[in-house]
């Protein structure tokens, strides 16, 4: 992840951009990893850096933190946030908690944890906010290389490998890299975090209710979901939820509904970290779910439905995953599990 430079230089950015907020306070890092972040902090003139992992990292970090001769101001604690002890309040938390589709895997939980047990009021959390995105995607070239490719085997018809091929291919939720190209609309929020305010009962279940109007005609393959993180002060409201992220389009196609967020443009807007497609890509990726026979979808044509995602039952580092759709008068449902 580190070597991730638009992950590791948009924190390092931010860090440097709240540098008033930070000189002179005591900082938590939570899952500090390799203890980057926490030395970005000190050398931002961090009084005192908690650098907290529950992994053996911890040990490495330790060992990073004195070939930096940083000791005196970071202090690497091996354990839980749950579980190790801080003696005073912190005035800021920071955290590269994100996961693959913001929430699977994420550490936001922890995150909540240290707020609620050492944040100071006013204190500062980075990032401050974050948004989970999804929209529909056409992707001709993954359906041919996994799946049309078994018509024709070096002259042999293995057609009756398809049903299997498509199970292989596509029944779990896939990370990749696609471009704004493959995005038939314009994306739908999700899910917003407010890092202040969010609740861990918060993370259990996510739905949400849907419409797009496709801006081409194109095979439907599926939905895709990236997220973006903010920057902000303590008081920093969201970025302004009425202006489109993706893709560029004619005035003719705008957003049917104003769920859509717009990029950082003014150097006191807050320092976004986006996973979209059309930006530089990220260690993230974009997670895609695929249905296992593409629609054809016309310009303008409506597709709607709902998304649920939730933490398994069984392993709370997996994510139950049900999508409900319906296009051109017929209605679909796709269960799957990221694990």
């Amino acid at each position: 992840m580190i070597k991730d430079h638009v992950r590791t230089n948009t924190y390092r950015d931010a860090i440097f951009h709240h540098q008033s907020l930070i000189e002179g306070k005591v900082v938590v890092d939570v899952g500090c990893g390799t203890g980057i972040l926490s030395i970005f902090c000190a050398q931002a003139g961090a009084k005192r850096v908690y650098a907290v992992d529950a992994s053996d990292i911890a040990v490495q970090a330790n060992e990073v933190v004195k070939a930096n001769n940083l000791s005196d101001k970071v202090i690497v604690l091996h354990g839980r946030v749950e579980d190790v002890e801080i003696d005073e309040e912190v005035d800021v938390i920071i955290s590269e908690w994100m996961g693959y589709m913001l929430l699977y895997e994420s550490m936001l939980g922890s995150v909540i944890t240290a707020r609620d047990r050492w944040l100071k009021h006013g204190g500062l959390i980075l990032p401050s906010n974050a948004t989970l995105y999804m929209a529909p995607v056409t992707h001709p070239d993954r359906y041919r290389e996994s799946i049309e490719f078994w018509r024709n085997v070096y002259g042999i018809d293995m057609s009756a490998m398809l049903p299997l091929a498509k199970q292989c291919a596509f029944e779990e939720p896939s990370v990749e890299t696609i471009s704004g190209e493959n995005v038939l609309t314009w994306p739908h929020v999700v899910k917003h975090v407010d890092c202040y305010t969010i609740t861990i009962d918060e993370l259990e279940s996510v739905t949400t209710t849907y419409k797009f109007r496709s801006m081409m005609r194109a095979p439907f393959h599926g939905f895709a979901f990236w997220f973006d993180v903010e920057f902000g002060g303590p008081s920093a409201s969201p970025i302004n939820p009425q202006a489109p992220v993706l893709p560029t389009a004619p005035s003719n196609n705008s957003p049917m509904d104003g769920s859509q967020r717009k990029k950082r443009t003014n150097p006191n807007e807050a320092l976004v970290l986006s996973t979209a497609p059309e930006d530089p890509p990220t260690h993230w990726q974009q997670t895609l779910i695929y249905f296992y026979d593409p629609i054809d979808v016309e310009q303008d044509q409506l597709i709607e439905g709902s998304a649920t995602l939730t933490q398994s039952k069984e392993n709370r580092r997996f994510m139950n995953i049900n999508l409900r759709y319906s296009s051109g008068g017929r209605s679909f449902v796709k269960e799957s599990v990221m694990r």
